[in-house]
């Protein structure tokens, strides 16, 4: 492998292991899922803090650090800023995953088990909400 193949590789690597380092705490996990929940047009801070009940001072933490990993945008609204899952993020991120665990010959994972996973996690998801 070229030198600057492997030196890209590297980076890809480290940009996403600091990706899922952000996301590893469960309140920001839980805000990627909220904000994922209401995609495209995102929310503002107020309506995420009292969907999750996370203090204000604690919830700008939390945004900042999914803000500059890239995983979520925040736009001005007048005195708002509204939120939003950075979905092409996200996307790189498990394409990334999804290359090392389901297209080598190995095949670590099937993608129709994650699929039915996600189906099914949903539909819990959705029985507990409203």
């Amino acid at each position: 492998m070229p030198v600057t193949s492997t030196k890209r590789s590297t980076e890809h690597v480290a940009k996403y292991a600091d990706m899922l380092s952000a996301m590893g705490t469960e309140p920001r996990l839980r805000i990627m899922r909220l904000l994922l929940s209401a995609h495209p047009d995102g929310l503002v801070i107020g309506d995420i803090q009292a969907e999750l009940d996370i203090p204000n001072s604690t919830l700008s933490h939390h945004l900042e650090k999914l803000k500059n990993e890239e995983l979520v945008s925040v736009r001005r609204e007048s005195t708002f800023l509204r939120y939003r899952a950075n979905t092409e993020a996200l996307q790189e991120l498990l394409q990334f995953l999804h290359a090392e665990c389901c297209t080598r010959k190995n095949k670590a994972l099937k993608p129709q088990n994650i699929i039915q996973l996600c189906k099914s996690e949903r539909g819990r998801y959705e029985q507990y909400r409203y």
